[in-house]
């Protein structure tokens, strides 16, 4: 096991090194260049070139990318060329915030497709799957900023029931005010995981029903809820695992879409 592990987190930092290399060679070939935000026509030719000297532009690319990487190690990611603060500073400081979303998202999406995706499975081509089919249909197909919108419109904007932006209200840092704050975001981030999850743990649950073991339980007798409860929840869910994993890029792309469309911090 320890041997897999080391395997796993070597190729994981060759895949990072990899990847962050050729985004940087990407960026390095794009025309122009950073330095153009900290010049002007009234600079010298030789200001002009001590500031691209500062900011590292005339070395090559090899040796701007092992500048920039000797500091990421030490975690410093630089300047934010957008408000000039700290671009670390600004990670921590938004961080909590995303994990939060996140997290609320993947556990409303796993509590609700594990019910629904069992049952749809076990009910196979009845009106009960086909309603769960057709609304998970759906939630893959709606864009999660349009349903955003969608949401503020409808809830903040005519019910005025929950707020439209932001983690708290003003003067107002309680448990309660931010449940009412994430309610939409988390709705809007985990319906597409949901629709996802549902489908999958469908179609284990209806491969599992075909199993001997599953057969054998019927024999005796056993069926619903406890047979779904008793043999085939334990192993339909061990791939949503794997599952989780692999949809972690898009949880995290699209919460930097929600927390736009939320103004969360």
């Amino acid at each position: 096991m320890a041997k897999y592990f080391v395997k796993k987190g070597i190729q994981l930092i060759i895949v990072t090194i990899l990847i962050s290399f050729f985004s940087f060679a990407v960026i390095y070939a794009a025309p122009g260049d950073i330095s153009g935000m900290y010049l002007n026509e009234q600079m010298s030719d030789e200001e002009k070139e001590a500031i691209r000297e500062n900011l590292g532009l005339n070395k090559s690319m090899p040796e701007q990318y092992w500048g920039w990487a000797k500091e990421v190690l030490k975690g410093d990611f630089g300047i934010s060329l957008a408000n000039h603060t700290s671009v670390s500073e600004q990670i921590i400081k938004r961080l909590p915030a995303t994990l939060q979303l996140m997290g609320a998202a993947l556990v409303l999406s796993v509590l609700l497709a594990i019910p629904l995706g069992l049952w749809s499975g076990y009910r196979k081509n009845t009106w009960i799957d086909n309603i769960i089919s057709g609304l998970s249909y759906i939630g893959m197909s709606i864009p999660s900023f349009w349903l955003g919108m969608v949401l503020i419109i409808v809830f903040a904007a005519k019910l005025h029931i929950l707020p439209s932006s932001g983690m708290h209200s003003v003067g107002n840092e309680s448990f309660l005010d931010t449940v009412k704050h994430m309610i939409m975001p988390c709705i809007t981030l985990s319906l597409s995981n949901l629709a996802v999850f549902i489908r999958y743990i469908r179609s284990n649950t209806i491969g599992q029903l075909g199993e001997e073991y599953v057969l054998a339980a019927k024999a005796k007798g056993t069926t619903g809820g406890k047979l779904l409860k008793r043999h085939i929840l334990k192993n339909t869910l061990l791939p949503i695992i794997t599952l989780l994993g692999m949809n972690l890029a898009s949880i995290v792309c699209g919460s930097f879409i929600i927390e736009s469309v939320f103004g969360l911090p």
